[in-house]
């Protein structure tokens, strides 16, 4: 949408007469909708014929055997393409012999890839399941064994060299494939590639064991019931009673954290935090340090002047100096508020327990306090207003009226349960097919655990000019209905819906040219950015409104007084809490940028710093029970920070005061999700801020 303007613009399209559409008008379509999805589900049941997704390559179903002779066609294939180009003359490389090859390749393949991963995280089967995750190892060696082909790198290299793009995004994808090959080492010498592939294996092996230290850690302390006084009786009794009258409290996270929480004696709350901190301690100290020398030796061989470089490479942050400025400037700007913030919590202590010493162990426990005296918040009441029914259907409104969509659900596609449900979305302007979207609410044995969004086929532009349209996957764990009563929804599941959801728009809207750049293939600091600005619709009173209703009577929403409270909330001791996220990031920045780091002494430095005085508790280090620094973030773990400071800048500056503003969404869905990974992060958001990000609005929340 090119025209300026302030005001919602109203976007209409006819559906298209017996189909089953959810058009979403209006508020009044609420309770329609809620009564839609309901029939059909019923109709999905009786309907027993099935149809293909047009446009769709993902292949639902398939049994154990296919999924294995699938993966061993996708791996011949993609053999046959890589030998074809490694072919090619380098003195006759075009971007139709070389180039347009090996983007195609990926484009067909990645649905096909994803029809013999997906199914382990979905099946009813367990041998489906078996078969998809041996097919995942098959499918993974294969592409990292294509990606360490130096006849194919040698073709493409020659191709960048002549300089004949067919445009940024051309020239951009080529870029990724370059830089991929030379992180795998194949811009040095043969002997210097094999140091690079033995480091690579010994850093995964030093994180493995590391992360199964953690796993095997068997700590635990015993407490009369009287030292965990505050903790409630059902919490009690999950915990194992030993001889004298002891429970044993293990040093597992949900033990922790109601310990923690609840207890009311500081002695208790400081053994178990001391306990926690010092898991593996000696074994997983030493390993980090290790960890962290191999790869600083695996990213000076590859060029890079220490580990951090070599990680933000692929990062809108780009340098380590940019995230310990960005880090050190947000713990700065939090540094008043969260001195007010623990002045309250050192005060209710005293209070409590007289002049004993305030201590990091105690952060959680006062807090808790706090939120429960001063905010009108009980979370299990509020649940009977998240009925899943409505929830949904207010989102979809939402998700409507802002970015210029419809949704239509098809009764009779094939799926792998009777649950799922399956969607085509619609521009609601033009009617443009823009993808579709499985739905797979509900918990069952084998299936996948955590809500998540998955790609099962990106976005892409073939050669022939022929668009593949994008296919997503949303997977939750909802309790299925009781005795008629509808779903209800927790409010931090109301949450992780709205964030999810954020992902399947981004990965529909996305509209670049290349499957590499496409759907969530984007930077992993923006990534999560646009999902983390959906997210605050979940605490504005007006769509508050809109996606709630009691459950036995929807057309009463939860209380203005209620939404005030759930905002309030949300930034409750954020500036402390923030801080201790900050001191993590912290550690893990600096040790993966500099060499030779005491890391014991490291945390001793910068605990008080950042944490405004407070000591580490006596014998805990978290560099030996710090997971994601070793496995998965190690340089990056300020990203989720990093993306929270850019998701409230977005949301404060374009949304705060038009959250159906159909104008500022749609340019939302065009500069911000349609690019996907074709363009730089920090261009994107400039385009649509009109101005570079800043972390000043973050604070300013705060």
């Amino acid at each position: 949408m090119e025209s300026e303007g302030n005001g919602e613009k109203k976007m209409s399209s006819k559906p298209k007469k017996g189909s089953n559409i959810i058009p979403l008008t209006g508020a009044a379509a609420l309770l329609t909708l809620a009564v839609s999805l309901a029939i059909t589900a019923i109709n999905n049941r009786r309907n027993s014929k099935k149809k293909d997704l047009r446009g769709c390559n993902f292949r639902v179903n398939l049994s154990a055997s296919e999924i294995l002779k699938l993966a061993d066609r996708i791996i011949a294939k993609s053999k046959e393409v890589h030998d074809a180009v490694a072919s090619v003359p380098l003195d006759k490389v075009t971007y139709k012999n070389v180039i347009s090859p090996l983007a195609e390749l990926e484009a067909q393949q990645f649905p096909l890839a994803q029809s013999c991963v997906v199914p382990k995280l979905v099946s009813t089967s367990d041998k489906v399941r078996k078969a998809s995750a041996e097919a995942e190892k098959k499918i993974d060696a294969h592409s990292s064994s294509c990606s360490k082909r130096e006849d194919v790198y040698l073709v493409v290299k020659a191709f960048a060299a002549k300089g004949e793009w067919m445009g940024p995004e051309a020239r951009h994808y080529v870029h990724c494939l370059i830089r991929d090959f030379e992180r795998n080492g194949l811009n040095l010498t043969a002997t210097k590639r094999e140091e690079v592939q033995r480091l690579r294996a010994q850093i995964d092996e030093l994180s493995f064991q590391y992360v199964q230290n953690l796993n095997d850690d068997s700590t635990y302390l015993l407490f009369r019931e009287n030292e965990l006084a505050g903790v409630p009786t059902e919490f009690l009794k999950t915990l194992e009673e030993v001889e004298n009258g002891t429970f044993k409290v293990t040093s597992k996270s949900h033990h922790v954290a109601a310990v923690l929480e609840l207890c009311k004696i500081g002695k208790t709350r400081r053994l178990v935090a001391m306990a926690y901190g010092k898991r593996c301690a000696n074994v997983n100290l030493s390993i980090m340090e290790d960890l962290v020398q191999v790869r600083h030796k695996f990213a000076r061989l590859l060029g890079y002047s220490h580990y951090a470089d070599y990680a933000l490479n692929l990062r809108m942050a780009k340098t380590s100096s940019k995230v310990l400025e960005f880090l050190e400037d947000l713990s700065s700007s939090l540094s008043n508020l969260a001195n007010k913030e623990l002045a309250v919590l050192k005060e209710l202590k005293k209070q409590e327990e007289g002049e004993l010493p305030f201590g990091v162990e105690d952060l959680l426990y006062y807090v808790k306090k706090v939120e429960q005296q001063d905010f009108d918040v009980d979370f299990g009441a509020l649940k009977q207003y998240f009925p899943v029914n409505l929830v949904l259907s207010g989102i979809f409104k939402i998700f409507q009226d802002l970015f210029g969509l419809r949704f239509e659900e098809i009764v009779d596609a094939d799926v792998w349960h009777s649950d799922v449900q399956v969607f085509s979305v619609f521009d609601l302007s033009s009617g443009e097919l823009l993808g579709y979207f499985y739905l797979d609410m509900y918990t069952r044995e084998g299936k996948y655990g955590q809500t998540c969004m998955v790609s099962l086929q990106n976005g892409s532009v073939e050669f022939s000019g022929t668009r593949q349209i994008p296919v997503a996957l949303l997977i939750s764990q909802l309790q299925k209905d009781i005795c008629g009563i509808s779903s209800l929804l927790r409010f931090s599941e109301v949450v992780s819906l709205f964030h999810e959801f954020g992902h399947v728009v981004q990965h529909l809207c996305n509209r670049a040219s290349f499957a590499r750049l496409s759907g969530l293939r984007v930077d992993p600091d923006f990534v999560e950015i646009p999902a983390q600005v959906l997210e605050n619709w979940c605490y504005e009173s007006f769509s508050l409104k809109l996606i709630s209703g009691f459950h036995q009577d929807i057309t009463k929403p939860i209380k203005d007084e209620i939404c005030k409270s759930l905002k309030r909330w949300r930034y409750s001791f954020s500036a402390l809490k923030l801080k201790q996220e900050v001191l993590c990031c912290l550690f893990d920045q600096i040790i993966h940028s500099a060499e030779n780091v005491d890391i014991v002494e490291l945390f001793k430095h910068l605990h008080p710093k950042v944490m405004l005085g407070l000591p580490m508790l006596e014998g805990t280090n978290p560099a030996s029970c710090f997971p994601r620094c070793a496995i998965g973030y190690e340089a990056a773990c300020y990203s989720r920070i990093w993306s929270e400071v850019f998701a409230a800048d977005i949301f404060t500056s374009k949304f705060r005061d038009g959250l159906l503003n159909q104008y500022v969404g749609m340019q939302f869905r065009t500069k911000v999700l349609a690019p996907g990974g074709a363009k730089d992060p920090i261009e994107i958001l400039s385009d649509f801020l009109g101005r570079e990000p800043s972390i000043q609005t973050f604070i300013d929340n705060k």
